[in-house]
């Protein structure tokens, strides 16, 4: 059977003789590149820097000493005529000085300030003569905390002395409608049994609650 291949379109026989042209034009093209590179003689080497060594030496710390100042200069006497003095305290007419009036009334004696401790608790506090009850009694209801039927309690602050008397009172929680003034009026009218420390009568400070019930 005849062969249908083309004998012009067969590359093996052209593969040999490609392979040694290839072989040929690398070897051409390394001997050409080893030409015209470089000699090892004509390179340039940098010859290493020796470390310079730097020596710090220990500085020493020195306090320097202010200056001293110089001393004060000392102080010079002026000598002053003494003439000149003595004219200027020479009164020229003794009679022409008018005498000083005393005032006819003595001075007041200073305020002597009470200055006593008050006690807030002490051992026997003091207590209404007649009890709660007596200072219940002495307040009465106002028309205005009526029509609104307020009710409530007003806490009053008193200090009481060494003789049972109320000298001084004040309203710390308040209710309104005039009843704060009622129990108020009680409290400072009402006498105390002083209160004692020690056995000793003392001022104390206390807190009197004063209840308002309608009836």
């Amino acid at each position: 059977m005849p062969s249908l291949k083309n004998p012009k379109a067969d590359l093996r026989k052209r593969y040999f003789r490609t392979y040694e042209i290839s072989l040929i034009v690398s070897l051409s093209v390394i001997i050409v590149a080893f030409k015209l590179s470089p000699s090892i003689s004509q390179t340039e080497f940098i010859p290493e820097r020796t470390q310079e060594i730097i020596k710090i030496d220990d500085i020493i710390n020195t306090v320097q000493k202010p200056d001293i100042p110089p001393p004060p200069k000392a102080p010079q006497i002026i000598a002053a005529p003494i003439d000149g003095i003595v004219e200027d305290f020479i009164l020229d007419d003794i009679d022409k000085v008018e005498p000083v009036q005393l005032p006819d009334k003595p001075p007041s004696k200073p305020k002597i300030v009470d200055d006593e401790k008050i006690f807030v608790w002490v051992e026997e506090m003091p207590a209404p003569i007649g009890g709660i009850k007596a200072i219940q009694e002495k307040v009465h209801y106002t028309e205005v905390a009526r029509r609104i039927e307020l009710e409530g309690t007003v806490y009053i602050e008193a200090r009481i002395d060494k003789k049972g008397n109320v000298i001084d009172a004040k309203i710390i929680k308040s209710l309104g409608g005039g009843l704060d003034e009622e129990a108020l009026n009680a409290v400072i009218s009402t006498k105390f049994i002083p209160g004692k420390q020690r056995g000793k009568p003392v001022k104390v400070k206390i807190v009197i609650p004063i209840k308002f019930v309608l009836k």
